[in-house]
């Protein structure tokens, strides 16, 4: 199942208000249960990331052929990448 663009908007507005004591992949996962779910160190991956936040990089993900891949388009994700920044205190 693909990503629309009312989920997308959602997600979006979730780590754009996530704060330092919260950890929205718990929640995100809950709300969104038909899309994959990856959480890593953003210094895991070198794909420019779909969005920045303050503690996150979204990467979309697509599982459309036979190898998951890091995708740029929202109408071919079926899940997501959540990438943890490193915060400087």
């Amino acid at each position: 199942m693909a990503l629309t663009a009312r989920e997308l908007i959602e997600i979006e507005r979730m780590l754009a208000a996530d704060s330092a004591d919260m950890e929205p992949f718990v929640e995100l996962r809950r709300r969104f249960p038909q899309l994959a779910w990856v959480r890593c160190d953003a210094s895991d991956l070198s794909d420019q990331p779909f969005r920045q936040f303050s503690r996150f990089d979204l990467h979309l993900l697509d599982r459309s052929d036979y190898c998951v891949q890091i995708t740029a388009d929202p109408t071919r994700a079926a899940g997501i990448v959540l990438a943890k920044r490193k915060v400087e205190q």
